[in-house]
């Protein structure tokens, strides 16, 4: 079993939290303006990086939070995880 350290609760098991996605995906300024296409777009189409990924998680089953975790994909270690008002880390 896997320790995931909350940002605010601390390490817990991987069983209480949630994958969200793709971290740092900015919504469009101006949905309304988007052809299906685009929209399908921003909504389906994300990144699928090997190695570093900077990633969306919930503590669905302790404080209920989201945060962002830097993730190897390759090995699934957590780099670091950061409250979702902490800046952006550089992914090198």
């Amino acid at each position: 079993m896997q320790l995931i350290a909350c940002p605010w609760c601390g390490p817990r098991e991987e069983v209480e939290f949630r994958y969200g996605g793709q971290a740092h995906v900015a919504y469009p300024d101006d949905p309304a303006a988007l052809s299906d296409e685009q929209w399908a777009h921003y909504v389906f189409f994300r990144d699928n990086t090997k190695g570093r990924f900077a990633e969306r998680w919930n503590h669905s089953l302790g404080c209920r939070r989201w945060f962002h975790a830097l993730r190897d994909t390759t090995t699934y270690r957590f780099e670091r995880v950061y409250r979702l008002d902490d800046p952006r880390p550089v992914i090198p």
